[in-house]
């Protein structure tokens, strides 16, 4: 996508998010193997990516968004409420690259930070938006 790549990946990123949890629901600890698996491979295809691309964490790659946006709806409700929530969390999040995501983006080179910086922002997103699910929703 030329134009915000990052917001286009984490679109993607919620799709795959109701693919892989919806299939999963019920066996939590299948669903975080599929994704740590997801996440390993993703670490290696930016590494390639950032090689062939010649450029630290390109707007190219969107496999960070895309599982970023797996991790934020974890043991979340999938309904459209929580993921248009989870989406805006997660965005915010990337972009604000508060600690530790600053540091995976600045210090961690290679695939694992592209990959980190965005786990980080999804953690955070996943955290509120379950916060806002118990006081609001």
């Amino acid at each position: 996508m030329p134009i915000a790549p990052g917001t286009a990946g984490s679109v993607v990123g919620m799709a795959a998010a109701c693919s892989l949890l919806r299939y999963a629901r019920g066996h939590a600890a299948l669903a975080m193997i599929i994704f740590a698996a997801a996440f390993i491979l993703a670490c290696w295809i930016a590494q390639r990516a950032q090689e062939v691309l010649g450029e630290h964490d390109s707007p190219h790659i969107v496999l960070d968004e895309i599982l970023g946006m797996v991790a934020t709806m974890f043991f979340n409700p999938l309904d459209w409420i929580h993921l248009l929530i989870g989406f805006g969390l997660f965005r915010v999040f990337d972009i604000a690259k508060l600690p530790p995501a600053n540091f995976f983006d600045q210090q961690v080179r290679g695939g694992p930070g592209v990959m980190l910086d965005d786990l980080a922002a999804a953690v955070y997103a996943n955290i509120v938006l379950r916060l806002v699910a118990h006081l609001i929703l």
